[in-house]
């Protein structure tokens, strides 16, 4: 399920601030970006978001900043009085006058350094307090859209059960229409120089009715969207139990399709495909 979380945080002289982004995915994949010299991190991070969430393509963004203190910057006073000499010696070699300003020679390479610390304390705790905070407001933001998405999954569960009841009770006048049909190839073809044995219609009749039976195909149909609906309502993840129900639903639908020729059965299936197909592509945003 897609969705997004924010949160900002700050202790000790660093401030964080984290986004979490979720796109649909059959499985979790996780990807966590750290500044360059906190990776050790990753693994805690990476954690929290699996606590938290079931299915989906994860991204991570960690944006930490250290507050400036006296003592962070380091001055290497040999380094500077190098290359003020070096300087001169260049001014004179070259015929150049010229004054080397303070503010110049502080941007030299390794006239002032930054001190930054490998692993600033306290910053893994600041780091997973705000992840928290993000992931809360990311899994806030899909039970939201979850909502939405569990009364668009109920119309077109509702749907598959309307033209189910629909195809069922066409099966019966199919069943009649193929004998009647059956029966009148036959007497065309005696062309009344005999009577048809009716031990034999009868026969021909069981047959046709064994032939077209759909009606396991819809009670496993109904059973299916039974079985879906408790998902949708229990606590517990189950879009993949949702997603091998999906595909089930298809294969009888397929088998009713294949077993009836039957121009009202026929586009009752393409409807029935086309409602199964939004619900396979919904149930994709399902846990």
């Amino acid at each position: 399920m897609t969705g997004f979380g924010a949160a900002e945080g700050a202790r000790a002289g660093l401030s964080a601030r984290i986004e979490v982004r979720s796109v649909n995915h059959r499985h979790l994949q996780v990807k966590v970006r750290l500044p360059g010299d906190m990776p050790q991190e990753e693994s805690e991070l990476e954690a929290l978001v699996k606590r938290n969430l079931g299915r989906g393509s994860v991204s991570v963004s960690v944006i930490l900043e250290r507050e400036q203190r006296a003592g962070d910057v380091h001055l290497d006073v040999e380094l500077a009085r190098r290359y003020t000499r070096l300087l001169g010696q260049l001014g004179k070699q070259a015929g150049i006058d010229g004054e080397l300003s303070l503010e110049a020679l502080a941007r030299f390479p390794g006239v002032l350094t930054e001190e930054r610390p490998n692993h600033p304390k306290g910053a893994g705790k600041l780091l997973r307090e705000t992840m928290t905070a993000a992931l809360g407001a990311l899994v806030a933001m899909r039970e939201k859209e979850g909502a939405h998405l569990v009364r668009d999954l109920d119309k077109n569960l509702k749907a598959v059960e309307r033209i189910t009841a629909r195809i069922a009770k066409r099966m019966p006048k199919v069943v009649k229409e193929h004998f009647a049909a059956t029966r009148r190839r036959a007497e065309e073809l005696i062309g009344g120089q005999g009577s048809l044995d009716r031990s034999e219609l009868a026969r021909e009749l069981a047959l046709l009715a064994d032939r077209l039976d759909v009606s396991e195909e819809v009670s496993r149909l109904a059973s299916h969207v039974e079985q879906m609906r408790l998902l949708l309502d229990g606590d517990a993840p189950g879009g993949r139990r949702l997603e091998f129900l999906i595909q089930e639903l298809l294969r009888e639908v397929n088998t009713i399709g294949s077993k009836c020729n039957d121009a009202q059965v026929a586009h009752q299936v393409v409807e029935l495909k086309t409602h199964i197909e939004r619900l396979r592509e919904q149930v994709l945003n399902v846990e």
